[in-house]
């Protein structure tokens, strides 16, 4: 069960004009549960997106990339729809791979009357296993049949691979006279620690953005949130985040140095947060959702290579998980994070409110007691205090627990 993360209610994700979702059972993988989602977009619509860097990129991945450069270089063929399937993630499946998910498009893409170059498809599930593309194209009159502006909660559900629970959020904000709606989704478990993390997110909302501003909204959003999570440290052959603004809502950006983009990327990132947060909540067998914070470094890059050393170490997640206060694994952390020339005399580091750490040695006030209180906690506040500037980052993580070994060890079965 995810961590302090309650179950999104449908009745109050809010439908964004613009947009209507749809789902089907094809049987990817498994019979009898939703695996393939289509997103049906208005003309006025702009996409921009942030996808792996993972070298064994997905097929789908790149057929996205080359569809969203040839949206942006011809305004007049617009992005028209997203398809996504579970079950399968379509990743090292070489040519057969790519000549799968161009014909989801054109299949998707003649049922809709579009190019197949205007529909963007994402999978996500099992690597190295060709794309079963019949079952996928025999669902997709199904998923157009039921396409509803107010289907976000079968949507989160229809991308879940080993999710616990459907991961969705929603907001509207004034901005100037104009009230903008925005509604999200996103999916993960495990093997998250992106680099741009299989972690799917789509956030849509109804303002109108021209797409420059959105190439600039999408990876500021993306560095904030879905850039700022790990579970395990291995970055997905899949890893996707799409922007949506629909121009459905009389809100027009064409500027990002406007007052009206600072109020919208406020929102825009504040809403990603949550959802990137919802993926780590629902870490594979998590028990914790643990925020580590890196403060006084010379730059943010040194400050998240701290933070990602202490979120992604097994030592420190396995002491988490089982309450132990061995800190000395934080101090193993922050030493070998790669900073060369830090000054280790200098560093504090904080469990919650307690000062573990003191100028680079235990704080001669601090009681085991006191750090043992803070790990039984089910949130958890690393703080490491470097004294070498004024930078700071944070990252968010788990815990690692056996049930992430029994839940990987049977993904397959």
């Amino acid at each position: 069960m995810a961590v302090n993360s309650p179950l999104p209610v449908a009745a109050q994700l809010l439908p964004v004009a613009g947009i209507e979702l749809g789902f089907a059972q094809a049987g990817i993988r498994k019979a009898d549960r939703k695996d393939v989602l289509v997103m049906k977009l208005a003309p006025s619509a702009t996409v921009a997106g942030v996808l792996t860097a993972n070298r064994f990129c997905a097929a789908p991945v790149q057929v996205c990339k080359k569809h969203l450069a040839s949206a942006s270089q011809n305004p007049a063929l617009p992005i028209q729809a997203l398809v996504v399937n579970t079950g399968n993630a379509n990743a090292g499946t070489g040519e057969t791979g790519l000549a799968a998910a161009n014909a989801t498009c054109a299949a998707l893409a003649k049922l809709l009357g579009v190019a197949a170059e205007q529909v963007l498809p994402f999978s996500t599930g099992v690597i190295l296993e060709q794309l079963p593309v019949d079952r996928l194209i025999a669902g997709l009159p199904a998923a157009i049949d039921n396409l509803k502006a107010d289907n976000w909660f079968s949507a989160a559900e229809a991308i879940m691979t080993t999710d616990t629970q459907p991961k969705a959020a929603s907001r509207q904000v004034l901005i100037g006279a104009h009230t903008v709606t925005m509604t999200g989704i996103s999916k993960g478990a495990g093997m998250i620690m992106p680099n741009m993390a299989t972690m799917l997110g789509y956030l849509a909302f109804d303002a109108k953005v021209s797409q420059a501003v959105l190439d600039q909204l999408v990876k500021e959003a993306a560095d904030q949130s879905f850039n700022c999570i790990s579970i395990d440290g291995d970055t997905s052959t899949n890893d996707s985040f799409m922007v949506i603004a629909t121009g459905a809502s009389t809100l027009e950006i064409t500027s990002v140095n406007s007052p009206e983009y600072a109020a919208l990327r406020a929102a825009v990132v504040g809403l990603a947060q949550e959802l990137a947060q919802m993926i780590v909540r629902d870490g594979e067998g998590a028990t914790k959702f643990m925020t580590v914070t890196v403060e006084q470094g010379k730059s943010v890059e040194e400050c998240r290579q701290v933070a990602y050393s202490i979120a992604n170490s097994p030592l420190v997640k396995t002491a988490f998980f089982a309450s132990d206060p061995n800190l000395g694994r934080l101090l193993m952390a922050i030493g070998k994070a790669g900073i060369d020339d830090l000054d280790v005399d200098k560093v504090d580091l904080y469990l919650d409110d307690v000062l573990v750490v003191k100028q680079g040695g235990r704080n001669p006030a601090y009681q085991e007691s006191d750090g043992q209180r803070v790990m039984k906690q089910s949130e958890i506040l690393t703080r490491v205090l470097l004294d070498r500037g004024t930078a700071s980052a944070t990252v968010w993580t788990c815990d690692l627990s056996h049930d992430y070994v029994t839940i990987n060890a049977d993904y397959r079965s």
